[in-house]
């Protein structure tokens, strides 16, 4: 089961790096940028994914992961962040994650945790997130390329080098390791302490 959780941390790490580099590129007032009224800016994302991981991995094993004291709809109203709030919030949601991800046991993913009082075993909350947290830094990332269209930089594999990669990839030898690790070792996350 250490396999699991620490699969489970690298696929963190590479969505929060996703993430930060996508904000990096972007002007600070593009934050906050909406498509309409309807759509969120990356700093409403931000606020809701900081939400969201306080609220489900705050005592993850023994309560309810729909905390009785997170606002969940207040995530979405329009509130101009700067950068530095912004992060604030970032980090201090990634820093509980991470914190409750090296706290688990073997023993642990066996246990059922609740969210809004439907069970699911350990290992199945943990990927509800891995889902939810791909799901919106998929919205961050595509946000920032929209205000930033020509001068995108490309996050994964740039647009008509695929062949060019492939054959990077072929050229080496077969080799057991976790897909996220040569992608990892260029673009690491920030992980200073807030």
């Amino acid at each position: 089961m250490k396999h699991f959780i620490d699969s489970t941390k690298n696929l963190f790490r590479m969505y929060k790096a996703l993430g930060e580099k996508a904000m990096a590129q972007i002007d600070d007032a593009d934050l906050n940028w909406q498509a309409n009224e309807d759509s969120n800016s990356i700093a409403n994302i931000v606020k809701h994914l900081w939400g969201n991981m306080l609220s489900r991995w705050t005592d993850f094993l023994t309560t309810d992961g729909e905390k009785t004291w997170r606002k969940r709809d207040s995530e979405f109203e329009l509130e101009i962040l700067t950068r530095q709030e912004m992060m604030l919030l970032w980090e201090e949601g990634w820093q509980c994650v991470f914190h409750t991800l090296d706290s688990l046991t073997d023993d642990d993913l066996d246990k059922t945790v609740y969210i809004r009082n439907e069970g699911h075993l350990v290992t199945d909350a943990i990927n509800r997130q891995i889902a939810h947290y791909s799901y919106h830094i998929g919205q961050i990332v595509y946000v920032a390329k929209l205000r930033i269209r020509d001068d995108w930089n490309s996050l994964t594999i740039p647009r008509n080098k695929s062949d060019d990669y492939n054959s990077g990839k072929f050229s080496q030898e077969k080799r057991d390791k976790h897909f996220t690790d040569d992608w990892l070792d260029q673009n690491q996350p920030n992980e200073q302490p807030i």
